[in-house]
């Protein structure tokens, strides 16, 4: 029955008589990700076999059916619901390029749909528009739309790859809003625009501006984004001294005589502190052709820190000066000699401190070597007393024998 249905549609194509539910679908996919061909049936068919074929529909073209809903790179669905059979092609390749057709079938001639397939590269653009910001500044870009798009999804993503942008999109415009980017859709100029605050050097890359589009590929613009590290016209280191007036020389482009000009203290240009306009010791002396002069009146330990100062409000590179200032204490001749004598004293005592403590051990441990040595004699006296007592009582019993003998001998 098959057989027979393919030779009917391929006499059928050769004769323009293929029944077809809609025009051509057409369809764009990129290398290696997945596409989706949807066609929509009549009432009445809902429980008829759908497929997709290829070419021209032979019995070896035919990719999948509803009856078996997966096979290798294939993948039907059919939505009885709201009558439409999605077949999705995945791991796209250049061959896959071509003509196919949704197929529903029935007695007699089946209905089909002509679907055309063009697979390209996953890669965008041509053309790509560079922007140079600097890290801490804020960044416009512009992205092309056309009118008849004008109520399509904007987004933005980074890298180059269109197949995953949407998915990957930093914002949309359904949500304008996130973290440090903004999106904002001009449809009178037929544009949008991403602004990206308090740029840093990894933004740097490249960014895809995308619209959508539901029967085609989305539409691209390329844009490259370079955020190099703040810099100036010139960085100064400036000493100071506690009490006494100091003055700062900013220079400036001749073009900005008329411009106002400005000084701010912060660690940050972007967040720093007007000093001219809020502080009364801070004042503008005078201004050449390309340098103005602030003075300040009498510096305090506070004034330290990091400056900026410029003729330039928007701070482009070049128009301004980082100034790195220190405040130090002068201290008078009287005072240091003070000091010195102070210094001296204290090193002075902490050393006969550290003699007497010397003195104070030596006489400790002399005082223990003599009581040990006296210790010592007083066991020795001890030893002679009780000899001599001995010897004095063998003399004794001598002379009194010798006594005895003499008188018994005379008698």
């Amino acid at each position: 029955m098959r057989r027979l249905q393919n030779l009917l549609f391929t006499f059928c194509i050769a004769l323009r008589c293929v029944t077809s539910a809609v025009g051509v679908i057409h369809m764009t996919g990129y290398v290696g990700s997945a596409v989706k061909v949807s066609c929509s049936y009549d009432e009445g068919y809902e429980s008829y076999e759908k497929y997709l074929c290829k070419n021209d529909c032979g019995s070896d073209d035919v990719l999948i059916t509803t009856s078996k809903s997966w096979k290798m790179k294939y993948m039907i669905h059919d939505d009885k619901k709201d009558r439409i059979f999605t077949t999705t092609i995945s791991d796209l390749h250049s061959e896959d390029d071509g003509k196919y057709w949704c197929g529903v079938t029935r007695t007699g001639s089946d209905i089909y749909t002509e679907v055309k397939l063009k697979v390209v590269k996953d890669h965008c653009c041509d053309t790509v528009t560079k922007i140079l910001s600097y890290q801490g500044y804020s960044v416009s870009i512009s992205c092309p739309s056309e009118p008849q798009y004008q109520n399509s999804l904007k987004y933005i993503c980074r890298g180059n790859r269109p197949s995953t942008c949407l998915q990957q999109a930093l914002i949309t415009s359904y949500n304008k809003e996130n973290g440090r980017f903004r999106l904002d859709d001009d449809k009178m100029l037929k544009k949008f625009t991403v602004n990206i605050t308090s740029l840093r050097q990894d933004d740097s890359g490249s960014y895809l501006c995308g619209v959508q589009r539901n029967f085609d590929l989305d539409v691209f613009s390329a844009v490259e984004l370079k955020v190099e590290e703040f810099c100036c016209v010139k960085s100064t280191k400036i000493n100071g001294t506690v009490g006494h007036p100091l003055t700062l020389q900013c220079p400036y482009p001749s073009q900005h005589r008329d411009n106002r000009k400005f000084l701010c203290k912060g660690d940050q240009h972007n967040s720093c502190t007007e000093m001219l306009m809020n502080q009364s010791r801070f004042t503008l002396q005078n201004a050449s052709s390309d340098t103005f002069v602030v003075m300040i009146s009498k510096l305090e330990v506070a004034d330290a820190g990091t400056y900026w100062c410029g003729s330039d409000s928007q701070w482009r590179v070049g128009n301004y000066t980082k100034i790195q200032l220190s405040a130090l204490y002068v201290i008078p001749p009287v005072l240091l000699l003070i000091c010195i004598l102070v210094l001296v004293y204290k090193y002075r005592r902490s050393r006969i401190e550290e003699a007497v403590l010397s003195l104070r051990r030596n006489a400790s441990r002399k005082k223990e070597v003599i009581d040990a040595a006296q210790s010592k004699i007083y066991k020795n006296q001890g030893v002679v007393t009780s000899n001599d007592q001995s010897t004095s009582n063998v003399y004794e019993e001598v002379d009194v024998e010798v006594h005895y003998e003499n008188v018994t001998a005379s008698e």
